[in-house]
């Protein structure tokens, strides 16, 4: 029993991994527009940043900052069982590692306001 609850925390983990990576792929290609409104200028810039102060905008942004701690946790976590052979007790720490991504996006929520 205790083993099929670790299969199934690392499905549930590496189904994380790869859906906080596409996302992550999505965003890349619209950050690299909002950093071309500053080759338009200052007015350019002003306008575009404004419309990141929508609540909507906000609640984006945290998606985006728990996506990519959740990423890095979790890749972190591969990069355990592939370098140092922790396999077994990979699957015990997954709880905790959302646990991270979720605090480290609630921090830039926090801060971001």
């Amino acid at each position: 029993m205790i083993l099929v609850r670790h299969r199934r925390r690392g499905v549930v983990a590496a189904l994380l991994h790869r859906l906080s990576g596409i996302a992550l792929a999505i965003f890349l290609p619209l950050h690299f527009l909002a950093l071309a409104t500053t080759l338009r200028g200052a007015p350019a810039l002003e306008s575009f940043l404004a419309l990141t102060r929508n609540p909507l905008v906000k609640t984006a942004e945290w998606g985006l900052v728990t996506a990519l701690a959740l990423h890095l946790a979790l890749g972190l976590r591969l990069l355990a069982i592939e370098l140092l052979a922790w396999r077994e007790r990979s699957a015990g720490i997954v709880p905790a590692l959302l646990a991270v991504a979720v605090g480290i996006g609630l921090v830039f929520l926090l801060n971001a306001g």
